[in-house]
C-alpha cells in the first residue's frame, strides 16, 4: 500500500501542473477563513458575514464543509489529468511492464484519492475549529463537537466525486473531455429531476445528487433567512431536513464501489 501511494505521489509532485493545482486546491480551502472579514451592504446596513452567526458552533460545521465541497473541482482536474497523463506519457504501460498489476494500478489511484480526501477533511476540521473559537458565541465542548457528522459526510462526498472523476478519466482518457463529460452529466441529472420530474427516491439514487444530499445547503438554517421565509409564508415556518442519513451515506458508498469496479473493468478489457 505504501509503495503504491509513493509511486502516485511522485508522479503528481513531479508534474508541474498537478503540483500547482494541488497547492491551489488547499489554498482555496483556506480561503473559507476569509469569509469572516467579508462585509456586505444591504438596504443601507453594513455588516460582516461573521456577525450573521455563520461561524457559530455547531452551524459552522455545516456551512464550512458545504462551501469547501465546491472547491473539489480543482482536485477533479488533477485526478483526470493523472489518468490522461498515464496514457499520454506511456507510464501506464511501463508500470505494467515493471510488474504492477492492473488491479494494483487502480488501487494506487484510489489510495491517492483517499489520501487527498482525508487531508482535505483534516484541513477543514482545523480551519473550522479555529474560526469557530474565534467568532462563535458558543464555546462549550458539548456544542462545539455537535454536528461533527458533517465532517464524515464531507469526506464521503468528495471521495465519491473523486472516484467518479477517476472513472471518467479511464473512460475518456482526455482530461478536458473528461471534465466536460462530468459537467454534461450534471446537466443530464438536472434535466431528469426538473424537466422529467422523476420521483424523489429515484433522483436520490443519481450519483451527483446522492453526493449533494450528504451536505445540503445550509443557508436556510440561518435565523435571518428563517424569519424572512416565515414572514413570506404568512407566519408558517418552513420545515426542512438538514440531517445526514445513513441511506444517503450508503448510496454514495455504493457509487464509490461502482466507479472503482467500472474503472478496473475498463482497464482490464482495454488493449494497452
Amino acid at each position: 500500500m505504501k509503495r503504491l501511494l509513493s509511486i502516485e505521489l511522485q508522479k503528481i509532485w513531479r508534474n508541474r501542473s498537478s503540483r500547482i493545482l494541488t497547492i491551489t486546491y488547499f489554498a482555496l480551502l483556506g480561503t473559507v477563513a476569509l469569509l469572516a472579514s467579508v462585509n456586505f451592504n444591504f438596504i443601507g446596513i453594513n455588516a460582516r458575514l461573521a456577525d450573521l452567526g455563520i461561524f457559530n458552533f455547531p452551524y459552522i460545521w455545516h456551512f464550512n464543509l458545504f462551501i469547501a465541497s465546491y472547491f473539489k473541482f480543482f482536485m477533479a482536474i488533477i485526478i483526470v489529468s493523472m489518468i490522461a497523463n498515464e496514457y499520454s506519457y506511456g507510464t501506464l504501460k511501463q508500470n505494467l511492464i515493471d510488474g504492477l498489476s492492473k488491479k494494483e494500478f487502480v488501487a494506487s489511484k484510489f489510495l491517492t484519492i483517499l489520501l487527498f480526501a482525508a487531508i482535505s477533511t483534516v484541513f477543514m476540521f482545523i480551519i473550522t475549529l479555529i474560526l469557530g473559537y474565534c467568532f462563535s458565541s458558543y464555546n462549550e465542548l458539548s456544542i462545539v463537537f455537535t454536528d461533527l457528522d458533517y465532517l464524515f459526510a464531507y469526506f464521503i462526498r468528495i471521495t465519491a466525486f473523486f472516484s467518479m472523476c477517476l472513472f471518467f478519466g479511464f473512460l475518456i482518457k482526455r482530461s478536458a473531455f473528461a471534465i466536460g463529460f462530468i459537467l454534461v452529466w450534471y446537466i443530464i441529472e438536472k434535466i431528469l429531476m426538473q424537466g422529467f420530474r422523476i420521483p424523489g427516491f429515484l433522483s436520490d439514487l443519481l450519483p451527483l445528487e446522492s453526493m449533494y444530499n450528504l451536505t445540503k445547503e445550509p443557508f436556510t438554517r440561518l435565523s435571518a433567512i428563517k424569519n424572512l421565509e416565515t414572514v413570506s409564508n404568512n407566519g408558517h415556518e418552513v420545515v426542512r431536513d438538514y440531517g445526514i442519513h445513513l441511506s444517503s451515506i450508503m448510496i454514495a458508498i455504493v457509487w464509490i464501489v461502482i466507479f472503482l469496479l467500472m474503472s478496473y473493468k475498463l482497464l482490464k478489457k482495454r488493449d494497452l
